[in-house]
């Protein structure tokens, strides 16, 4: 368990990384189609002397031109594609200890159009309602995730169990009993991600009910704090338990292996 990832903070040097990825698919077209231009215009007033000079210039001029737009789109596309996945992989990391009211905005994909559109006016008018918020969205974005990815997970539980019920092994019924556990503890992670979210999106109502009266945060600290609390401790579980299912189903495998000859 000492090898999952528990918390995750991004760095200068990702942060970088993000920029110039970004900055890289913006500049690319923009530079290649514009520097054939001034280089073409400065040979066209320097050198074009004749009508044929002054034509050749322009041709070759527009046709470098050309290539150097095609070029930059292509170069563009690359850098946005690596730019995205680069956000995606961000994006995961982050959500590993659960999303932070900090980290709303690298979310903001995932927010309902009320959502933000609530946000956008609360951070106009009322800042500390804006915290309040945030810090809201941030327990039901983790919350969201943490509940598709325990659905994925049970999924996948239920597969593995209806495959290891066609094995004829000794360890068939150790097996069956550890992803029954499992299954168990991914339910559980579920079912407080369930409450999590329903307690979250009750709070989202009552913070944009205290905005749209003009009211204050009076009463609600201690609600932010919990949810806060288990906004991080549900990613967490799940991970372990992810953890305990990925070693057992190593197991399995190891189980099947071994029986390949016997059936042979």
């Amino acid at each position: 368990m000492s090898d999952l990832p528990v918390k995750y903070d991004i760095d200068a040097r990702e942060l970088a990384r993000g920029r110039n990825l970004r900055l890289a698919a913006i500049a690319s077209p923009v530079v290649l189609t514009l520097l054939p231009i001034i280089v073409s215009a400065i040979l066209f007033v320097l050198f074009a002397s004749s009508p044929p000079v002054a034509a050749t210039i322009l041709f070759f001029g527009f046709l470098i031109t050309a290539i150097g737009f095609l070029k930059g789109a292509i170069l563009s596309a690359i850098f946005a594609y690596k730019y995205s996945r680069w956000r995606n992989e961000v994006r995961e990391l982050m959500a590993v200890d659960g999303i932070k009211a900090g980290e709303v905005d690298w979310f903001r994909h995932e927010l309902k159009p009320q959502e933000k559109r609530a946000l956008k006016e609360m951070e106009r008018n009322d800042p500390l309602l804006a915290d309040a918020y945030r810090e809201t969205l941030a327990s039901r974005l983790t919350a969201t995730r943490v509940i598709r990815a325990t659905r994925k997970k049970l999924n996948e539980t239920k597969r593995r169990e209806n495959k290891l019920r066609q094995l004829k092994t000794e360890r068939k019924a150790e097996f069956l009993d550890s992803i029954k556990k499992d299954a168990e503890k991914i339910e559980k992670i579920n079912a407080d991600a369930q409450g999590m979210l329903g307690e979250a999106e009750a709070r989202l109502q009552m913070i944009e009910a205290a905005a749209l009266r003009g009211g204050s945060l009076a009463g609600t600290e201690l609600a932010m704090k919990r949810l806060s609390a288990r906004s991080s401790e549900l990613p967490l579980a799940l991970q372990e338990a992810q953890a305990a299912e990925e070693i057992r189903s190593e197991l399995e495998r190891e189980t099947e292996a071994e029986m390949i000859p016997v059936e042979k």
